[in-house]
């Protein structure tokens, strides 16, 4: 079985370990360790195949050859052949045992291809034989953690902590092993003790955090405090500090605390994570209630990292987050005008002026960031957006031709390209060529309930090819049995094939999911109630209908008058 691994990790390792083992390894004749020198230097240059030729040439002629063996491995590693590098890597743990980096290969080996139990089961004998090699320590410990077995990582902690003493990196490892096992207190404890003998803000902010978890705030303020005392920017602990106060509704204390974070010396990706979560979870009310001073963040966010991408585009979140569409459009287009090459920046851009509904500047804008990225059509999909709302209709059948011409063989791009195109041609009145586009559509993919519920609702409009409306439309329902204007089409198909009385269940559904928010839905019920002469419910939604109506149905009110006149008779 192929196995994959990561090249780059262990590439680095080759690099750093080639001389060392070289070092390590028996020496063989002349003529062999003349070739296998030959081969490192080749592999050095990237020549790997011309390495491998030379090191098989050796093993054929000095099978027992451990560095030929050894190379053979690293050269596999780089091909991407670990089956190769894990029988190349044993013959030369076999024929040299004390040899460190041959064993050390092999035990990576099995970890970068998801064999945990061969890597530790190696690791434990390696450090047997070699004890003082710190690195392996961590390995192993890592290792073990992967296969929670905590208690294991435990106990290698206290040889590491014996052998080279204690370290911040151990604590922060015990404290978290020890929290995986459910022993909270020990944890605490634990880092509590470090704290008295080593002091540290990593460790004191993590007191600080873990306080904060058991809703003791004074705590863990005095330890956020103590940490920036000892490192007064430390950001884990300013970030920590501001979090605990505005937790505690210390508002005032809080954004002095925030604003020294910001001036912080953190990336700005950092202190943006914060900043948009801070604007997307917060209650509605704070940040109305806060706005001043939460600008001041912003404003001072941006002056520090006026032209950084992520920071711009989190300013343009919070303005919009906070009803200023205007001042959102500016940091919106600024980052594009900024990083005119960034996808990210041309997207938000465009995404939010279709939210915004600017259908001007998304016909435009669109257009812009397809010129920069011809390969993302759903730029100029986005552009006739803003056309249709514009009622150019037919820039937006442009858009669909050009779509088509660039991704003739993108099943999804075509499709929709199709689709629009039909309902742009029913739109300018031209069914012919609006089914003939559905067609299309359908002939990619003959399920597309948006397409099939259009095109068997148009032919119902038109009175005519029911019994092809009626197959198209059942297959919308089934697919989805609680959309309500899937489920008008089908009653009304029913309706217009004189089965009123089958009708009727339907639009009784609909009305359970939405078709009461519809003026079009509640009418044709009413009719199909009229049909069944149930006169009194009828009249029920077309007063429904009549106060909601805002042009949705033409002629409503007359047809109500001539339907209760009709009743009287």
């Amino acid at each position: 079985m192929k196995m994959k691994i990561n090249i780059v990790m262990m590439a680095l390792a080759i690099l750093l370990s080639s001389a060392s083992a070289l070092a390590q390894t028996s020496r063989p004749d002349a003529k062999n360790e003349n070739l296998v020198l030959s081969a490192v230097t080749r592999y050095n240059e990237r020549d790997i195949k011309g390495a491998m030729t030379i090191l098989k040439e050796v093993i054929a002629d000095d099978p027992e050859n451990d560095a030929a063996w050894y190379y053979m491995a690293q050269c596999a590693v780089a091909e991407n052949d670990p089956e190769t590098a894990e029988q190349s890597y044993r013959m030369a743990a076999e024929l040299d045992p004390s040899n460190f980096w041959y064993r050390y290969r092999l035990a990576r080996l099995y970890s970068v291809t998801s064999r945990p139990e061969l890597s530790i089961s190696m690791y434990e004998q390696l450090l047997e034989d070699f004890p003082k090699k710190s690195d392996m320590y961590f390995d192993l410990v890592e290792l073990y953690a992967s296969q929670k077995e905590y208690e294991k990582a435990l106990d290698i902690l206290k040889e590491i902590e014996t052998v080279f003493g204690m370290t911040e990196s151990i604590a922060a490892y015990r404290f978290n092993f020890l929290r995986m096992l459910n022993r909270h207190e020990e944890a605490f404890k634990s880092l509590e003790e470090y704290n008295k003998e080593y002091s540290s803000p990593f460790i004191l902010a993590t007191l600080a955090e873990y306080e904060m978890s058991m809703y003791n705030d004074s705590t863990a303020l005095a330890y956020y405090n103590e940490a920036l005392e000892l490192a007064p920017d430390y950001s884990p602990a300013l970030l920590g500090k501001a979090e605990t106060l505005r937790m505690t509704r210390r508002y005032d204390e809080y954004f002095s605390v925030l604003n020294d974070y910001i001036m912080a010396s953190d990336p700005p990706v950092a202190k943006c994570d914060y900043l948009m979560a801070l604007t997307q979870r917060s209650d509605p009310k704070f940040l109305n209630s806060f706005r001043p001073r939460l600008d001041s963040v912003m404003n001072k966010a941006l002056e520090l990292h006026p032209k950084d991408s992520i920071m711009l585009h989190t300013a343009a979140v919070y303005y919009y987050s906070t009803d200023r569409k205007d001042m959102a459009r500016e940091s919106f287009k600024a980052n594009v005008e900024a990083w005119p090459e960034s996808f990210a920046s041309n997207a938000s851009y465009v995404e939010f002026l279709m939210y915004a509904e600017e259908w001007e500047e998304l016909s435009k804008a669109g257009r812009e960031a397809f010129e920069r990225f011809p390969e993302e059509t759903a730029f100029l999909e986005m552009a006739s957006v803003g056309d249709y709302n514009l009622e150019e209709y037919e820039k937006v059948l442009d858009i669909c031709t050009k779509v088509l011409e660039i991704a003739p063989r993108d099943s999804s791009k075509t499709l929709r390209a199709w689709s629009t195109m039909g309902d742009i041609y029913h739109q300018l009145g031209d069914n012919k060529k609006a089914y003939k586009a559905y067609d299309k559509a359908l002939k990619i993919n003959p399920d597309y309930v948006y397409v099939l519920n259009n095109y068997a609702y148009y032919l119902s409009v038109e009175g005519r090819k029911l019994k092809k409306a009626y197959n198209m439309s059942r297959k919308t329902i089934e697919a989805e049995p609680d959309n309500a204007t899937y489920l008008d089409t089908f009653g009304w198909i029913l309706y217009l094939q004189g089965k009123a009385l089958e009708a009727k269940p339907f639009f009784k559904h609909a009305m359970l999911y939405g078709g009461k928010d519809s003026v079009v839905i509640m009418d044709h019920y009413a009719e199909v109630l009229f049909a069944l002469k149930e006169y009194d419910l009828a009249m029920v939604y077309w007063n429904l209908a009549l106060k909601k109506n805002d042009g949705d149905v033409e002629g409503l009110e007359e047809k109500v008058k001539q339907r209760r006149q009709a009743m009287k008779k």
